[in-house]
């Protein structure tokens, strides 16, 4: 392992549609991270905002990084040129008003559909984006994950990984709230440094 260890902890903060969604989860996220002293990157999608204003603004207002994760949360290679022009522009427009920050140059294609998409990521460029995808899936979404896999799974992935590990969370499933204390404490006997991705010179 290099003797750096930079992790960028990400979230997606979306609707859930799954039945291990949990009311909460992304106000405990926040105070983990608040009381550990760790910034993370949190992708926003633009309805999510929409519901839940004072936690955009939150998220922006405790200097973690927000970035845009589309207006319905759709995959994008479905979508028309025109049709990604529209869904990710209001959304830009969305979280800049709710959040109070403005987020470009940061995207997460939902279901990272379309990050190897030449016609997508042409589209997202075109616009001020530049997608940003993982290196590490927790599978938190996965109803029968507990908090001990996820945590673990986190730390061993950006370990294997090395340097500039992107890791993908989500704020809405029931146990990675509760799996975020673990995945910092490993993180932390790893002598790994937390970093939000505008840090890190490479991204996937």
């Amino acid at each position: 392992m290099s003797d750096r260890l930079r992790t960028a902890l990400t979230f997606d903060a979306e609707h859930p549609d799954r039945p291990n969604a949990s009311a909460g989860g992304a106000e405990r996220i926040l105070d983990v991270l608040e009381d550990a002293g760790a910034r993370a990157t949190f992708f926003l999608q633009s309805r999510w905002a929409m519901a839940n204003p004072d936690l955009a603004r939150r998220i922006a207002d405790a200097g973690h990084l927000v970035g845009n994760h589309s207006t319905y949360h759709a995959r994008m290679t479905l979508f028309s040129d025109d049709g990604i022009r529209v869904d990710v522009r209001q959304a830009g427009d969305t979280i800049a008003e709710l959040a109070g920050v403005d987020p470009r140059p940061w995207f997460r294609c939902p279901f990272g559909d379309g990050h190897d998409d030449r016609r997508v990521l042409d589209v997202l460029e075109e616009l001020g984006y530049r997608n940003v995808h993982w290196h590490v899936e927790s599978e938190d979404w996965e109803p029968w994950r507990t908090p001990a896999e996820i945590g673990r799974a986190s730390v061993e992935g950006a370990i294997a990984h090395g340097d500039g590990a992107v890791v993908l969370l989500h704020t809405w499933p029931r146990a990675t709230a509760a799996a975020l204390p673990i995945a910092l404490e490993g993180l932390e006997r790893a002598m790994a440094s937390l970093v939000t991705i505008d840090e890190l010179e490479e991204l996937p």
